[in-house]
């Protein structure tokens, strides 16, 4: 049975990806990395980050971000599992997104308090995701399984659902993905590139950031 305020949070997961556009995917070395990074992005007129668990500064990061007060909305990503979920929640996060979803994590999903964007790369993922209520989800790895071509097959099926196709996207395509009808945002870290971050070089971020969005 889905939680009774899952289509609502479904809803708020939709609105936060389309007012986003350009979902930057961060893997931090430190908090005081993260917050500079974040930031920059907001400098670069960014309103929405997924910081993924892959660093063991994840989980700081984004709790000093929060913390900061700046005017973006912070996720976590690469959430793998229930322990990972609670411990993002615990940290701060606002969101949450997946790489996949199995069964256990889709039911912690279910449950979370918080918008929630679980990943799916078939037609069959999704079709458990959507028997599950789910209405926003992560397409990944996109390039690799189809990219543009694959999502324009899947809106016929699923013209109700919406993706955050995340994985081998760039710059030079990012605006493709967005003239999708079931495409409100893209992921990737072309705009948080590591030489970039290692260098402190945060004008560089903001400016990928602007002409991500157009700018």
């Amino acid at each position: 049975m889905n939680s009774p305020d899952l289509a609502t949070r479904q809803h708020d997961a939709l609105n936060l990806l389309r007012r986003a556009r350009i979902m930057p995917v961060l893997s931090l070395a430190s908090a005081e990395q993260g917050l500079a990074c974040a930031r920059a992005l907001a400098a670069g007129g960014l309103s929405a980050i997924e910081v993924t668990l892959r660093t063991p500064a994840a989980l700081a990061a984004i709790r000093a971000i929060r913390n900061a007060g700046l005017a973006l909305t912070v996720g976590a990503g690469t959430v793998l599992d229930a322990a990972q979920l609670d411990a993002a929640i615990a940290h701060g996060a606002e969101f949450i997104v997946t790489p996949g979803t199995p069964p256990a994590l889709a039911d912690a999903l279910q449950r979370a308090p918080l918008p929630v964007i679980p990943g799916a790369a078939s037609a069959s993922e999704i079709m458990a995701l959507h028997a599950r209520g789910f209405r926003t989800l992560k397409f990944f790895p996109a390039a690799a399984i189809g990219g543009i071509a694959a999502l324009k097959a899947l809106h016929g099926p699923f013209a109700e659902l919406s993706f955050c196709p995340t994985g081998g996207i760039g710059e030079h395509d990012a605006r493709d993905y967005l003239a999708l009808p079931n495409v409100p945002c893209v992921g990737g870290s072309w705009m948080v590139k590591k030489e970039w971050l290692d260098a402190g070089d945060w004008a560089a971020v903001s400016a990928s950031a602007r002409r991500s969005l157009g700018g």
